[in-house]
């Protein structure tokens, strides 16, 4: 459809209908103890899952059949299936479980326990903790590189992206970040990691070979005082040519080149705006926005947010499903 031919029926008051969609996208609600299940065709909620208190991280297993819960206050990581959307199975996590990361052969799930300062490994299969791993204060932050062999905690208030052997499960390597980091995101090729730190304002972008700081991106938003443009999430695309970075109480979510750090644009969402994940075609990033208790849906093509969609009390964490 033409722009003019859009324009034509905005005027007439014609809806301009979105592009259908497969995608089913799952939100942990930290405030109301559930997982809202959203239609990406009609962006409706169609189920709300009760689970543990206070969901965070959540993600899926290898085959996408389960999705896995960070159930915070309850110390547990709570199973879910995603046909039945129902809770299928619990298993152990270490204290206060907030982010975590499933290994790329699907086993072993890596745990930032944030009231002990570990990060905990679960064997899915066994069901047990197998090992912990001593880290920074506050942990929080799990990436782990495309080949397996590497994983980075970050731990808020060490300030610190700790890299972690996953043979050994040793700290093998602690680089120093801006305040707060949050998330811990790798690039498809492995060569970088991607930190947020969400009080130093700032995403460090770190040489995975160096272990050096190679790239300090920060952020300023016409209008948005600094101290509210607070970075979280961060996703990047297949291709690597685009990065996308929450910015908390800022409300807008920073599109930055890749190759270039420069930030391209920044989106209007929800408030405070928390997580993001993209759909699997790409043509649509969603956001967990934690104060206006919605997600909203960026068309990745008209580069705008085309709807938002109201799930449960502070959306925290976001997964798609094909």
């Amino acid at each position: 459809m033409t722009m003019m031919r859009r324009a034509a029926l905005a005027l007439l008051g014609v809806a301009v209908a979105l592009p259908a969609s497969a995608d089913t996208i799952f939100v942990s609600n930290e405030k109301s103890n559930s997982i809202s299940v959203v239609d990406g065709d009609k962006l409706t909620v169609i189920s709300t899952i009760k689970v543990g208190r206070r969901p965070r991280g959540i993600t899926f297993n290898a085959d996408m059949t389960r999705i896995y819960v960070c159930s915070g206050d309850d110390n547990r990581i709570d199973v879910v299936d995603t046909t039945t959307l129902k809770v299928v199975d619990r298993m152990p996590s270490g204290k206060d479980p907030e982010l975590f990361v499933l290994e790329p052969a699907g086993r072993l799930l890596y745990i930032a326990n944030e009231d002990d300062n570990m990060v905990s490994v679960l064997d899915t299969s066994a069901k047990k903790i197998i090992g912990e791993i001593p880290v920074g204060v506050e942990p929080e932050g799990m990436g782990i590189s495309p080949d397996g062999k590497t994983l980075v905690n970050t731990s808020e208030t060490t300030s610190m992206a700790h890299f972690i052997d996953t043979a050994s499960h040793k700290v093998v390597d602690n680089v120093l970040v801006d305040a707060r980091p949050r998330v811990a995101r790798f690039t498809a090729d492995g060569r970088f990691v991607w930190v947020s730190a969400e009080l130093g304002g700032t995403v460090s972008v770190i040489d995975t070979t160096t272990r050096k700081v190679v790239k300090k991106i920060a952020f300023a938003v016409q209008g948005v005082a600094k101290e509210a443009i607070q970075p979280v999430g961060i996703v990047l695309t297949r291709d690597g040519t685009r990065a996308f970075v929450a910015l908390g109480p800022a409300n807008r979510v920073a599109e930055i080149d890749v190759q270039t750090y420069e930030v391209k644009k920044y989106h209007l969402v929800g408030q405070r705006v928390w997580n993001l994940a993209l759909s699997p075609d790409e043509k649509r990033l969603y956001t967990t926005n934690g104060v206006s208790n919605d997600m909203s849906v960026l068309d990745m093509e008209r580069g705008k947010v085309v709807k938002s969609v109201g799930v449960g009390g502070a959306p925290w964490g976001v997964i798609v499903k094909p």
